[in-house]
């Protein structure tokens, strides 16, 4: 299965931080599973981390090398998944959010998330 991991959770994954649940851990490490981090959270991980925010703890190149020695594969940002973005319902306005949910929607993926708004979205995001 493909799987995409929301921003927060691939950060979690690659610090093996206490936030990250038995569950997650046990879909990311799952062999038959590809993970997925879309550019998306390189762009925000960039954006964050420029404005100071404390919740990015490495920059999106340190990010982007880890993500890659992790063994995740990175899902660029195709025109089809901006045209998603027309057709989502107004659940939640962050703009990356809302990316990550049209990328799996389009691809399909299951979208690997902590956040309640974001799992309103379909069936197919996996709120842990």
């Amino acid at each position: 299965m493909n799987l995409l991991l929301d921003t927060h959770i691939a950060l979690w994954a690659i610090a093996d931080h206490p936030k990250l649940t038995e569950p997650a851990r046990e879909w990311i490490g799952n062999p038959r599973n590809t993970v997925w981090v879309s550019t998306a959270s390189l762009w925000e991980i960039a954006i964050k981390r420029n404005l100071g925010r404390g919740d990015m703890p490495v920059s999106a190149r340190e990010a982007l090398d880890y993500f890659q020695r992790a063994g995740y594969r990175i899902l660029p940002i195709e025109p089809e998944h901006t045209l998603a973005l027309e057709n989502l319902p107004p659940h939640h306005q962050d703009p990356f959010d809302r990316l990550l949910v049209a990328q799996a929607l389009t691809e399909p993926m299951r979208l690997l998330t902590h956040d309640t708004h974001v799992a309103r979205y379909s069936d197919t995001v996996i709120l842990i």
